[in-house]
């Protein structure tokens, strides 16, 4: 896709100098004073920049007005006097993920000159080994499970024979896919004049880095952007065949006929989700004493319901796995259990197959950290709320951030992202601050579980802290017409907020398309909007989005007037 702009300018204006086009850099073109940039397309919480400047034979690219002041913006190539910059690049960034990709693109439009250094392929963790292949395997499970409930089609009307698949497909639709936005990022990065370098990147002093064998390079600022690999506890053998990370788990190489997930969050639910749809049989083996312990509890006990009682999955909670053996010379998985507490033995399971999902680390060795002052903290970069790389004295150290996974402070792709777009406003200037409160995460099972904010234990304890009420509110998908359209009522959206201000502290959603309809309460959480101005607002009918209108407005806030978030408002 293109998208392309033809530009028809008057006979008055003024042709662009050489000296003019000096300053004309990163593909961003000037008209007077109106800057004009490729168009960007969102897509799987990517950006992929899609341009083409067309111009009739009369128009011509003018610079009539250009004013120096939004010159030494644009042209960072410039150093603040006008003579060139002492630096190859404003910005150097290590790491080629999503972090890196949208710091990247967002430097580009700000007119820096900017380099990405990459020691594996381009789009990291979300685009090869995790968000893109994962939802390509989900997506496969997700037309499958809808495809053997019975119940579900006659509800239709409809008659399906036996669903069956194709595994080796399955594996090349998740394969082609990451393959296919890979390839999408890669050439995006390339049209927008942003150098791809390969080899491993490290920090060997104050604006400088090395990457590949011997190659050293000096940049302005430096963006740490390497992101995290699977956590695998010690005890645990991995081979890769039948004791696999989420890594193996999304080529799919076979399918088990009882597989034990050891971890029930974001990554041990939905490859449980993939894992039933296709035929498995699935053992949860969670160290702490429920199930899914990230999530709302309220949330988590109906996810629970839904999505692992009815389903072929049991579990252990409250143990650990001391110790994986792989599978070998026709003897089974085994899998030595012991007490989370008090660690004594709890019996050893023999399965087909063990997917290790819990969590991930920091991918933050060989960085270089020692050359310029800075130690991790359990692998993790230390930063500031700007993003700020913090040395052992407790100081930031100057033009080094860190994004991403790499720091810890919310382990998503998007979170990363934003992160990266953050520091670049920083670098060009603008102060900026990102507001973690306001990114919202989701877990893409069938039905979808998605959240923003505090839950509602954590909204107690902070309003106790800091001596507030706290209210909920909650409302049901078998309300809303949509949902039952589709036969799809199971569902809760639940809404934790300041009944005196109208705050919105958090909002839990699971049900048809949570992961979409989460985004309405994030936003309104990032602009400070409050409930009592949410309540006004329309809402195409019957759409599902109709959760939300009907959540916002069960809400009972005793302010009647309006007033910023954050300060009370009497009765």
């Amino acid at each position: 896709m293109q998208s392309s702009l033809s530009l028809s300018l008057s006979s008055s204006s003024s042709i662009v100098t050489r000296s003019d086009r000096k300053v004309l850099q990163g593909n961003t073109f000037f008209a007077g004073k109106c800057s004009i940039t490729p168009r960007s397309l969102r897509f799987c919480g990517l950006r992929s920049e899609v341009y083409g400047l067309q111009y009739s034979n009369s128009a011509r690219l003018v610079a009539a007005s250009l004013n120096r002041r939004h010159l030494k913006k644009v042209s960072a190539a410039l150093s603040d006097n006008g003579t060139p910059s002492k630096f190859d690049y404003d910005l150097v960034i290590i790491g080629a993920g999503v972090g890196g990709h949208g710091a990247a693109l967002h430097a580009v439009e700000k007119g820096l000159k900017t380099a990405i250094i990459e020691g594996d392929v381009i789009g990291g963790t979300c685009v090869n080994r995790g968000c893109v292949p994962s939802k390509a395997l989900l997506a496969v499970s997700g037309r499958m499970r809808e495809l053997q409930n019975e119940h579900h089609m006659k509800a239709f009307g409809l008659q399906v024979a036996a669903a069956g698949y194709d595994r080796q497909a399955v594996s090349d639709h998740a394969n082609n896919l990451a393959s296919k936005i890979r390839s999408n990022l890669t050439n995006s990065l390339k049209a927008l004049g942003v150098d791809i370098l390969t080899g491993a990147g490290t920090v060997v002093g104050p604006q400088k880095v090395k990457y590949g064998t011997d190659n050293v390079i000096t940049a302005r600022d430096i963006i740490i952007a390497t992101g995290s690999v699977p956590f695998v506890p010690k005890g645990i053998e991995v081979d890769g065949k039948t004791v696999i990370t989420s890594d193996h788990a999304l080529k799919l190489e076979f399918v088990p006929d009882w597989i034990a997930i050891v971890g029930s969050g974001y990554i041990g639910l939905e490859f449980s989700d993939v894992y039933t749809a296709l035929g498995s049989e699935v053992t949860f083996v969670e160290a702490l004493d429920q199930l899914m312990p990230g999530f709302d509890p309220e949330i988590g006990k109906l996810a629970q319901r839904v999505l692992i009682n009815p389903r072929k999955i049991d579990y252990h909670t409250g143990v650990f796995a001391s110790k994986i053996t792989p599978a070998k010379d026709g003897k089974p998985v085994t899998i030595e259990l012991i007490d989370a507490k008090t660690k004594e033995p709890k019996g050893t399971l023999e399965v087909d197959a063990a997917l290790i999902a819990t969590g991930r680390a920091p991918y933050t060795s060989g960085l270089g950290l020692e050359n310029i002052n800075v130690e991790t903290q359990r692998g993790f970069v230390p930063v500031d709320e700007r993003m700020r790389v913090i040395d052992t004295n407790g100081k930031s150290v100057p033009h080094l951030y860190c994004i991403g996974d790499a720091n810890g402070k919310m382990m998503l792709a998007h979170a990363a992202s934003a992160q990266g777009i953050s520091v670049v406003e920083q670098v060009c200037g603008k102060d900026h601050v990102l507001n973690h409160s306001s990114i919202p995460a989701a877990c893409f099972t069938h039905p979808e579980i998605s959240m923003v904010g505090l839950t509602e234990p954590q909204a107690r304890e902070k309003a106790e802290k800091e001596g507030f009420e706290v209210s909920v509110a909650k409302t049901s998908f078998k309300a809303n017409t949509k949902a039952l359209a589709e036969n799809e009522g199971e569902g809760l959206a639940k809404l934790i907020y300041r009944p005196d201000n109208g705050e919105i502290l958090g909002v839990h959603i699971f049900g048809l398309h949570a992961a979409d309809l989460i985004h309405e309460a994030s936003n309104a959480i990032a602009m400070g909007t409050r409930i009592q101005d949410l309540k006004f607002a329309v809402h195409a009918h019957p759409t599902l989005s109709e959760v939300l209108d009907e959540l916002f407005k069960s809400a009972k806030v005793k302010a009647d007037v309006s007033s910023p978030v954050g300060e009370p408002v009497a009765a």
